[in-house]
């Protein structure tokens, strides 16, 4: 007899999901995770961290900058970094703490260590053999450097180090305009830090809209963000806790080098699957890395299934998260099913930034004929009151006026996309949208205004 019906390796939201499915459709279920606490990347140095302190510094910025419009009258609060930092933790803590008891509740085993796979239906936790008759890798991703760089945490750090600087520096200099980037950027820009974007490529998030990636950097100059675009980087030096930065422009050649108090390298993210032993059973690989998967999530070796950052897709935790329900569905005997194309993205900074579906840049590649309705929150009642009129909702319809996707930047863009997701997922179109009454006033008139501008004309604008 098998110790387990399935042993997932990873306790991210992947991992910890595909457990808690696991166990609640009647599978024993066993998770290995090898930190002192679950959540994996996401929940202990990734997602949630960053917006406890997006949350934090969003809130000293309408202090310093829009409460005395209000009425709200006295000194701008100072800034205990520590405290900051401590707060932070406080919500990591509460987060990490509740996915532990809901594995109590949903009785699933946490071997506690880091795990390997010695044989098909075999999962190895320090000097324990676990038997199971399927494992789900769950491993999750790790920062990926340039050539030559050392991130040494302190001095040039990582998206982990940089939430826990030891002090709040004069200078920063982002390598990579991508989401976590820009989010890390903003955060020491509100704290008062000189912040330098440097990205290889001429735009800044390159797989979004490039309307709204445009409009985008635009609005985080303005906050006081440096954008250094078609810039290669040659080298970081460092010395005496200081850092020097060299970039070549790639439309000269000209080089240029920059001095920063830190260096956060947010050149994207790699499959971890090291120490698994996946060679040595026969799994195969991507080349880029990731785990080789079929379309039920089974790799090259029978019983063995791999989700989220490890194999192909979107490096995000809600895309890990529907995997591993999937999979677990799939163990269960059941049909489990990953709708791809309706995927959302979010960027958690001021305004936020959200996409869902085929941007006109995909659709033009691929020949498809598409209309636009955009809608700028500068003609929402409520987006004026809150001081976030800037930005816009934008859908594209296809010639029979189905969704086929949306962009939107404005505030509460990250809660305004999912309206959209579930009106694709119902395969509805834009009149559809339109004709669904919105409360007034609320952020979401926009996407049905934008959802107006596909017809006959948006009523605000």
């Amino acid at each position: 007899m098998a110790d387990f019906d399935v042993i997932v390796i990873g306790g991210g939201p992947g991992g910890y999901v595909c457990a808690i499915r696991c166990a609640q459709l009647g599978l024993k279920t066993a998770v290995v995770e090898g930190r002192e606490t679950l959540g994996g990347t996401c929940l202990n140095v990734g997602c949630i961290p960053s917006k406890a302190l997006l949350h934090a510094t969003h809130e000293l910025h309408e202090a310093e900058h829009n409460f005395a419009k209000m009425g709200l009258k006295g000194k701008a609060p100072s800034v205990d970094w520590d405290q900051m930092k401590a707060y932070k933790q406080e919500v990591v803590d509460g987060n990490t703490k509740g996915i532990e008891f809901l594995f109590k509740k949903n009785k699933i085993t946490w071997l506690k260590g880091w795990g390997s796979i010695p044989a098909a239906g075999q999962v190895k936790v320090g000097e324990e053999v676990h038997n199971a008759k399927n494992i789900v890798i769950a491993s999750g991703s790790v920062p990926s450097s340039l050539p030559g760089i050392e991130i040494d945490e302190e001095t040039v750090v990582s998206s982990t180090g940089a939430l826990a600087l030891k002090k709040i520096p004069k200078s920063l200099v982002v390598i990579g305009a991508g989401v976590i980037g820009l989010e890390m950027g903003s955060v020491y820009a509100r704290l008062g830090a000189k912040v330098t974007v440097v990205e290889f490529l001429d735009v800044i998030t390159p797989t979004m809209d490039g309307e709204v990636s445009k409009q985008f950097q635009k609005i985080l100059a303005k906050q006081g963000m440096d954008f250094v675009l078609g810039a290669a980087v040659q080298s970081v030096e460092t010395k005496n806790g200081k850092a020097k930065v060299t970039y070549k422009l790639r439309k000269d050649d000209s080089e240029v080098t920059i001095d920063a108090d830190t260096v956060l390298v947010a050149t994207g993210r790699k499959p971890y699957t090291d120490g698994l032993g996946l060679a040595n059973i026969g799994v195969e690989m991507e080349q880029r890395g990731q785990i080789k998967t079929d379309a039920h999530w089974q790799t090259s070796v029978k019983g063995i299934y791999a989700i989220g950052d490890a194999i192909v897709g979107p490096m995000l935790a809600h895309k890990a998260e529907d995997e591993g329900m999937a999979v677990a569905e799939v163990l269960a005997g059941k049909h489990g099913h990953v709708n791809y194309g309706v995927i959302p993205g979010v960027i958690y900074t001021t305004p936020e930034v959200a996409s869902v579906g085929k941007t006109e840049e995909e659709l033009k590649k691929d020949g498809v004929k598409y209309k636009v309705g955009k809608f700028p929150f500068m003609g929402n009642a409520r987006a004026k009151a809150v001081f976030q009129a800037e930005g816009f909702a934008k859908l594209i319809v296809d010639e029979n006026d189905r969704i086929l996707g949306a962009h939107i930047i404005g505030p509460g863009a990250g809660d305004l996309i999912h309206e959209v997701c579930v009106a694709m997922e119902f395969g509805a179109s834009a009149e559809d949208l339109a004709l669904t009454c919105h409360a007034h006033p609320t952020f979401s008139e926009a996407v049905r205004e934008a959802a107006l501008a596909c017809g006959d004309g948006a009523i605000h604008a």
